[in-house]
């Protein structure tokens, strides 16, 4: 008999693409899970993962083994969604994905706070973008994802994965003391239209809402410099390199060289839980999406 822990690496290996981030994804070391697919290989007596370039590819016999894998594992989450049910408590493994703000400004009094409610519930975080972690969340990768979108850029949702809003997260237009505007409290988004931009990579949510936004105003974002984490753009900021849109959660204190500025209209990033529609009925998907709406009110307040 085929080892399930066996045929989630190897499901792992094709959700992710590579070894290295499979084994994130499970919490594993990168040879734990080499170990498990050449154990997989020696009882099924079938190669499964071939070299290419520097990474791996899975063989056409791997990819039909994980496609089998795929539905055993949603076959095995419905029998612990109905076991949970059952007892009425939160207990067992709950992947959790989470941009990185929210896994810095959010989730350490979450998960904090469901250690100590269900010591049987075993929550584990993992750190990703919000459009990868909805698509990880539909294919059963994660239980549960904590992701964001924009006033003007909703995040898409496929069949299957339902949501819950947890709350708005409030953004400043950061600028260094010596800029123009620092003196102000607020500014309209027509008076940016010359400045330069310290912004996230394109592709990316907050990317997205800051070329649209001030396209609308008629005029083309000057992006100088991308950075993914929002605490390096803070930091270019204070070197007076440009100015950038930050939102507080995670933020931080700022530093005495930046001088943030409300955008009028001002604009919303709104945080949603994710959870596909099957494990609804599970009690640690309820009750986790409960604490984060819970605990929200008072983060938002001194973020």
């Amino acid at each position: 008999m085929l080892d399930l822990g066996r045929l989630r690496a190897l499901h792992a290996v094709s959700v992710h693409g590579s070894v290295g981030a499979a084994a994130t994804a499970l919490g594993y070391t990168p040879s734990a899970v080499s170990q498990q697919i050449a154990k997989l290989e020696r009882e099924t007596r079938t190669t499964l993962l071939e070299r290419s370039g520097r990474g791996v590819r899975l063989t056409d016999d791997a990819q039909q083994l994980a496609s089998t894998a795929r539905q055993l594992l949603a076959i095995v989450e419905e029998a612990e969604v109905r076991l949970e049910e059952r007892r009425g408590l939160p207990a067992g493994r709950l992947s959790l994905g989470c941009f990185p703000s929210a896994a810095r400004g959010l989730m350490p009094r979450a998960l904090a706070e469901l250690a100590r409610r269900h010591p049987g519930l075993d929550a584990r975080l993992t750190e990703v973008d919000p459009h990868l972690s909805v698509d990880l969340v539909a294919r059963g990768v994660l239980d549960l994802a904590v992701a964001h979108d924009w006033d003007i850029a909703p995040l898409p949702t496929p069949p299957g994965v339902e949501q819950a809003v947890i709350g708005d997260d409030g953004c400043d237009v950061l600028v260094h003391r010596d800029h123009p505007l620092a003196a102000r409290r607020a500014v309209r988004r027509e008076e940016l239209a010359d400045e330069r931009w310290i912004s996230q990579p394109p592709g990316t949510v907050c990317h997205d809402w800051l070329m649209r936004t001030l396209r609308a105003t008629g005029s083309e974002p000057l992006v100088v410099h991308q950075a993914e984490e929002n605490h390096t753009q803070v930091a270019l900021v204070a070197a007076g390199l440009g100015i950038a849109l930050v939102p507080r959660l995670g933020r931080g204190e700022l530093p005495p060289e930046v001088a943030p500025l409300r955008l009028d209209p001002a604009p919303t990033r709104r945080l949603h839980a994710l959870w596909r529609a099957g494990a609804a009925r599970r009690p640690a998907i309820r009750e986790t999406v409960r604490t984060l709406q819970e605990l929200w009110p008072s983060i938002a307040t001194t973020s």
